[in-house]
């Protein structure tokens, strides 16, 4: 028997002694077949069997390795891809934390502002206030003066 001869190939040997052995008349399908011949095809078979049976469960356990390691990778890929969707919603609760953070800050510091802001106005309004008063009593005193210097001209001309 050669090596690279499968069962199926033994089979298809079988087949075609089938086909072409002497048929015996009005035998409904019976026909000689040389009993040697056979034998030696089924011990063939039986010979290549077990290989390839030893074949097939190999297939077979590749098949549920990778499989199984596929599932496994699968598995991995989904865990890590859960682990940076839940870091990503994390990150964005601390990104809003931090821009309402910022968000409130910005608001006090512009309401501290306003009231600097009006804190400057009324003292320089106050300042400006005083300085009137005092320029305007200042002015008073002036013009008095000036109309007293008038009058003792006047009183010294006559």
């Amino acid at each position: 028997m050669a090596t690279n001869i499968t069962v199926d190939d033994l089979l298809d040997e079988l087949e075609e002694m089938v086909d072409k052995a002497t048929h015996l008349p009005l035998s409904r399908g019976r026909a000689v077949l040389d009993s040697n011949d056979v034998r030696d095809i089924i011990a063939d078979i039986r010979e290549n069997l077990p290989q390839e049976s030893r074949q097939a469960r190999a297939i077979v356990a590749d098949r549920n390795q990778i499989i199984s390691d596929a599932r496994r990778e699968a598995e991995t890929i989904i865990r890590v891809a859960e682990e940076k969707a839940r870091a990503m919603v994390n990150q964005n609760e601390i990104v809003k934390q931090a821009q309402q953070k910022a968000n409130d800050l910005l608001s006090q510091t512009q309401q501290k502002c306003r009231e600097m802001r009006k804190a400057s106005n009324d003292y320089i309004d106050d300042l400006m206030k005083r300085t009137d008063d005092a320029f305007a009593e200042h002015l008073s005193e002036l013009r008095k003066t000036r109309q007293s210097i008038k009058a003792s001209q006047r009183n010294n001309l006559k």
